[in-house]
């Protein structure tokens, strides 16, 4: 390997590993706020590429239909909720009608949005905009119908319905977008060259984005009030809630900031790769081999060993393009022979 052939598959792998390390960030934000290790992250991931490749193509994406879908569930899940509550009959009436307007007035103008636009292209930014208008709303009504009602049972159980939830919206993906693949414009197409090196600008515009938002979430977390109730819930679910936290909320609005996360990731690989409706999972996969080597808890060693995982995927697609997925899976294994090592077994509830 001479050393622009080396110079090539860093940028790949550095460009791979960004998208990793937001997967990662996601996973870590979802399980230390809920014990939910989300694995339907990989749906949002192929969800938001396939409906901006819908937009671009001047056809109605399936998923906005979904996204009503599961607006009328939630709703009525909630009518179930504030009917049993103790609420008062003014109360009630006020909490249904907002219920309603969000779940599903909300959503029925999207699927309208959408279909209007049909057989037309329009700008790149508002096709943007329309696929996390679409895709992002689907994180919190997941934990409202999935995961809500669960938020005190053991991490196996949430893990048993996370995988639920992984197959069926598997199953609706390959119904909605089809077994065909997409790919979409790329959000730049220049190309630099610093001697025998080429730097496409697409994976400029993945790293940057990346980087973009791990710094908008480190201010979040850091500056605003949510966001610190985001930390307090991580590193304490019972004492946030002594202390007037509400953690419904918080893990409500961790499933969006995940499926923001995840829509983002699946608009910024399109461009670079074709897209099916399973693609999100094997790339979650190797977001949660990063989220393991920070120990699930760790957003910075989450970084860097997603890092890894891009670079090391990258460096063996070109001694063992066979073997790279192979690889990179078996990075977890001496992870968690150390980790096992280092840390004793904890029985659930003990920490």
């Amino acid at each position: 390997m001479d050393f622009s052939i080396f110079a090539i598959l860093t940028q790949d792998g550095v460009a791979s590993g960004a998208v990793y390390v937001l997967l990662a960030l996601a996973l870590v934000l979802v399980f230390s706020i809920t014990r939910v290790i989300f694995i339907p992250l990989g749906e949002f991931v192929a969800f938001g590429a396939l409906t901006m490749a819908s937009l671009q193509a001047g056809t109605s994406p399936g998923s906005a239909l979904l996204l009503l879908v599961l607006g009328v569930a939630t709703f009525l899940r909630d009518i179930y909720g504030i009917l049993r509550s103790p609420a008062g009959q003014v109360n009630r009436g006020r909490a249904l009608s907002m219920s309603f307007v969000k779940f599903v007035l909300l959503p029925a103008i999207v699927v309208g949005v959408a279909r209007s636009v049909e057989g037309t292209i329009m700008p790149t930014l508002l096709q943007l905009l329309l696929t996390f208008v679409i895709v992002v709303p689907m994180g919190p009504m997941l934990y409202r119908l999935a995961f809500q009602s669960l938020a005190e049972s053991s991490v196996l159980v949430l893990l048993i319905v996370a995988v639920a939830v992984h197959l069926v919206m598997l199953g609706v993906g390959l119904v909605m977008f089809g077994a065909e693949g997409s790919r979409t414009e790329p959000f730049s197409s220049a190309v630099f060259s610093m001697g025998t090196l080429t730097v496409s600008g697409q994976s400029i515009v993945v790293i940057v984005a990346a980087l973009l938002l791990i710094g908008a979430l480190y201010l979040y977390f850091d500056r605003t009030l949510s966001g610190k109730a985001l930390r307090a819930t991580a590193v304490n679910r019972r004492g946030a809630q002594l202390v007037g936290i509400g953690t419904t909320a918080a893990g409500r609005l961790a499933f969006m900031l995940a499926s923001l996360i995840g829509t983002l990731c699946g608009v910024l690989i399109a461009p670079i790769t074709t897209v099916y409706y399973d693609s999100g999972f094997l790339m979650a996969l190797k977001g949660f081999v990063g989220a393991i080597i920070g120990g699930l808890a760790s957003y910075p060693l989450a970084a860097l060993g997603s890092l890894l995982v891009g670079l090391l995927e990258a460096y063996s697609s070109f001694y063992a393009s066979a073997l790279k997925e192979v690889i990179v899976f078996t990075l977890i294994i001496p992870v968690l022979l150390w980790r096992s090592i280092r840390h004793p077994h904890v029985e659930e509830g003990e920490a």
